[in-house]
């Protein structure tokens, strides 16, 4: 995969990363770490700007989380709800624990949006809930934006800063987000037994 987003960005400058950063949002195995680094590099010996990569790069990332926001909000709570009467039984999940979930959301929502934009994987799924939860569109925007700004600042100035070796960070953020994985698997599991203790 590495090779063919190398190969769309050299071959189609801006628009290609711009698309790929987009897809990288809706679909998160695409890894924005290589765009973002090869990006940087490119702007050593390309017409490419560091200006230019990280703009294209976060209109991208909007796009794609406006996108998953949309998503969100089409699904909400009132058809969550249905779906659990259906199969709430099965799932073990109550009305109950949707608007618990929804109201936690609605209360730290907004701060979650914005630290999430660090977080592989995360960093694009967290637009549904957001959606789902009817986030005020204006300040998800907002806080989308500057998140997603920082964290691709950090990535195209880090592959203009070590050039050739862009791939060796690459290496350090898979690292970054097999850790990241770990710590949300363990964390997922933790979450799952407490839950099975209290409906036992």
């Amino acid at each position: 995969m590495q090779n063919w987003i190398m190969s769309v960005m050299e071959d189609f400058g801006y628009m290609g990363i711009l698309l790929l950063i987009a897809l990288e949002n809706i679909f998160p195995p695409i890894p924005s770490e290589v765009i973002l680094t090869f990006g940087g590099f490119m702007t050593i010996h390309t017409s490419l700007s560091v200006i230019g990569v990280v703009t294209v790069s976060t209109i991208g990332s909007v796009l794609g989380a406006i996108i998953l926001y949309g998503v969100g909000a089409m699904i909400d709570i009132n058809r969550m709800e249905k779906i659990i009467e259906k199969w709430g039984h099965i799932l073990r999940v109550t009305k109950d624990d949707l608007y618990k979930a929804n109201n936690w959301f609605n209360k730290y929502g907004l701060w979650t949006i914005f630290l999430c934009r660090f977080i592989p994987l995360i960093r694009s799924l967290i637009s549904i809930p957001a959606g789902m939860s009817h986030i005020n569109f204006g300040l998800f925007l907002l806080l989308t934006t500057l998140g997603t700004f920082i964290w691709n600042v950090t990535l195209v100035s880090i592959g203009v800063a070590v050039g050739n070796q862009w791939e060796t960070i690459v290496g350090y953020m898979d690292i970054y987000s097999n850790i990241v994985y770990a710590v949300l698997a363990l964390l997922l599991i933790s979450l799952v037994i407490v839950w099975i203790r209290k409906r036992s």
